[in-house]
C-alpha cells in the first residue's frame, strides 16, 4: 500500500534486536552492517569485511566494505533509484518499541535518496505471527496460569492465620512456574490493598501481611520453558472476607464493561472485513471508563503486543502513552487489560490474552467475570 522499494535494517553492536530476529549470527559482530530486502531479489547484506565470516547464510548477497567510505559507496550502489525505504524508525519517537535506528544513520540514509518510513507494519508481519505450535504453547501456557493464579488465592486463605505476606505469595507462584516447567523474565505482581494502586507493584521481604478484609491483585506472566513458545499474561483480583464490598464490585464491573467492549469491538470490526488500528481499541475502554467518570484513574494503555517476550513488538492497544496506528492482523496476539487506579485505596485490573485467529479475535487466556473470594 505504502509502495516501499524495499526494507533497509541495520545493526550496530546489537542496537537492533529485530535485525537479529531474521538474521543469526555466529559470533560479535563489530562493525556497522546493513540488511537489504528488495521484492524479488536475493537479500544483500553490506557488511564490514572483518565480520563476514559471522553471517553464514548462502542466502545472501554479500558486499563487503573496509572502511566508511566502502561503505557509503555500497550503500549509494544498491539503494540507487528506490523511493521509499523501510526502516525501524518511528516518527518523533512515536513508536518507542520499533525506534531503533540512530538519528544520525537516518540523515545519511536520506541524503543518499530514499524517503525513509516506518517499518512497523513489516515488523509486525515478519515476526510477530504466531505458528499453530507457538499458539498452542501459549494457550497451554494461559491454563497453567489460570491454574496457578487460584492456587494462590487458596493459599492465601490456608494460611492466613500464619503472617502470610505479599512476598511469601509471590514466591509460591514462582514454585509453582518451576513445577509447571514455566519460565518468565520477572514478576509476579502481587498487590494488596493500597499497593494495588500501583500497576507494577512487586513485593519485596518485607511487605504487607495479609489479613481479613484485605483487597488482593495478583498479575502473573510466563511461558513454557520450551524454544518457540510464546508468553501468556493475566491479572486476577480477590477479597478476603465472606462478601465483596460494594466499592471494590463496582469499580471491577466498569473495569470488566471495559475490557468485554474491547474485544466486542474488535470481533465486530472482524466479522465485518473492516480494519482496525491499535489505538481504536484503547479509545473504546477508555470511552467506557471516562462515563463513569474515572478516566484519570486508567494511567496506562489497554493493552500490550506478545510473542516470545512478554511485551513484544507487534501492535499495543494504545491511544494514551503513544498513538498506535498499526493494524491488528491475523496470527497475532496481545492483552486487554484495563485498570482504575485510586491512590492511596486500592487498583483494579482485569487482563486476558487475545488471538486473532481466522475466524477473527478470541481470548485465548482464562477470564475473570466474578471477584474472587478468599474465605
Amino acid at each position: 500500500e505504502n509502495n516501499i522499494s524495499g526494507w533497509l535494517l541495520y545493526d550496530y553492536l546489537k542496537s537492533n534486536p529485530i535485525f537479529h530476529k531474521l538474521l543469526t549470527t555466529t559470533g560479535h559482530v563489530t562493525r556497522p552492517v546493513y540488511l537489504l530486502i528488495k521484492p524479488n531479489t536475493q537479500p544483500s547484506l553490506i557488511v564490514h569485511h572483518v565480520d563476514i565470516s559471522k553471517f553464514i547464510n548462502e542466502n545472501l548477497d554479500i558486499k563487503p566494505y573496509s572502511n566508511r567510505i566502502n561503505m557509503i559507496t555500497q550503500l549509494e550502489e544498491n539503494l540507487k533509484d528506490m523511493q521509499i525505504l523501510a526502516m525501524e524508525y518511528s516518527k518523533s519517537g512515536q513508536l518507542p518499541r520499533i525506534s531503533r535506528v540512530d538519528a544520525g544513520t537516518i540523515e545519511l540514509i536520506s541524503e543518499l535518496g530514499p524517503k525513509v518510513i516506518s517499518s512497523a507494519d513489516l515488523v509486525q508481519f515478519t515476526t510477530q505471527t504466531w505458528t499453530d505450535s507457538e499458539l498452542d504453547s501459549h494457550i497451554e501456557a494461559g491454563r497453567l496460569l489460570g491454574i496457578i493464579v487460584n492456587d494462590a488465592f487458596k493459599f492465601i486463605g490456608t494460611n492466613l492465620n500464619n503472617n502470610l505476606t505479599e512476598y511469601d505469595v509471590a514466591n509460591y507462584i514462582r514454585d509453582l512456574f518451576v513445577a509447571n516447567n514455566l519460565v518468565t523474565n520477572d514478576g509476579p505482581v502481587v498487590a494488596a490493598n493500597e499497593n494495588s494502586a500501583d500497576p507494577h507493584y512487586e513485593p519485596e521481604l518485607r511487605s504487607h501481611t495479609l489479613k481479613s478484609g484485605d483487597w488482593i491483585l495478583i498479575d502473573l506472566w510466563a511461558k513454557l520453558n520450551n524454544a518457540q513458545s510464546i508468553y501468556a499474561d493475566i491479572t486476577w483480583v480477590a477479597y478476603i472476607g465472606n462478601s465483596v464490598p460494594e466499592n471494590y464490585q463496582h469499580i471491577f464491573n466498569i473495569v470488566v464493561e471495559a475490557r468485554n467492549k474491547s474485544l466486542e469491538f474488535l470481533k465486530s470490526k472482524f466479522a465485518n472485513n473492516e480494519k482496525v488500528q491499535g489505538w481504536e481499541v484503547d479509545d473504546i475502554a477508555r470511552d467506557t471508563i471516562q462515563q463513569y467518570g474515572y478516566l484519570n484513574n486508567f494511567t496506562h494503555r489497554l493493552g500490550h503486543s506478545i510473542g516470545y517476550e512478554v511485551h513484544s513488538e507487534g501492535v499495543n492497544l494504545d491511544n494514551w502513552e503513544t498513538h498506535d496506528t498499526r493494524e491488528i492482523i491475523k496470527g497475532i496476539g496481545f492483552s486487554i487489560e484495563p485498570g482504575i487506579y485510586i491512590s492511596s485505596q486500592f487498583g483494579m485490573r482485569s487482563e486476558i490474552d487475545v488471538y486473532i485467529s481466522d475466524e477473527g479475535p478470541v481470548a485465548s487466556s482464562p477470564v475473570q467475570n466474578q471477584i474472587v473470594l478468599i474465605r
